[in-house]
């Protein structure tokens, strides 16, 4: 469990929110506005309304106690860009701050930013590549030109095992876990068996996978 510092709660940031609840973590949430703050207050450990751009405010949270600072204001960059610098100033650990474009990006990360996530960006790549081929369940992007795919089993695969595919020689990909019937299974061998009723999650570069999958 960690302890995690929200602020800014609209739409990224309530659900931002909702999932750390999910995930058992703690969980400061602030905004300068009352009904988003009262919005999350079942996802949250404890909330307060402030201006996020006053280092009094800020300092009064304790930063240096959270183990990261989330920076999801996306209507005000400037406020944006001035709460990841005062985080940074005050102690935080970690500050991760949302983006809306490729410029705010270099901004935020030379100005106290250790990550910068740009959902528009990410989404844009997600849907991208969903749409160019009917295997393709979901998509998580690495780096380096990595990337782990979920994939409907291919016809030709089916009543195969993994070490028949031999698909790590071939391709240089890894298959990862084996989905059935909506849950994960990722305890997979040479001698697991596929079929369509299937799904694979499997990682490796993305040439590599297109090549195999002839995506």
């Amino acid at each position: 469990m960690k302890s995690i510092l929200l602020i800014g709660l609209g739409r990224f940031g309530s659900n931002i929110a909702a999932k750390l609840n999910e995930l058992g973590h703690e969980v400061m949430a602030v905004d300068s506005c009352e009904d988003r703050v009262n919005a999350v207050l079942p996802f949250v450990t404890a909330a307060q309304i402030g201006d996020s751009t006053s280092e009094e405010f800020l300092s009064s949270l304790g930063v240096p106690s959270f183990d990261a600072c989330i920076v999801a204001i996306g209507d005000d960059f400037q406020n944006s860009l001035e709460t990841a610098w005062l985080l940074k100033d005050l102690g935080a650990k970690k500050v991760i701050a949302r983006a809306s474009r490729g410029m705010q990006e270099k901004f935020l990360l030379r100005n106290g930013a250790d990550e910068v996530v740009y959902p528009e960006k990410q989404l844009a790549a997600w849907t991208a590549i969903r749409c160019t081929s009917e295997h393709i369940l979901d998509y998580t992007e690495l780096e380096d030109g990595y990337a782990i795919y979920e994939l409907s089993v291919p016809e030709a695969w089916r009543g195969k095992t993994i070490l028949q595919l031999d698909v790590r020689r071939k391709y240089d990909i890894n298959i990862l876990a084996v989905r059935e019937n909506g849950r994960l299974n990722m305890n997979v061998g040479p001698d697991t068996l596929l079929d369509t009723e299937r799904s694979i999650l499997v990682l490796g570069h993305e040439k590599a996978v297109q090549k195999c999958f002839r995506l």
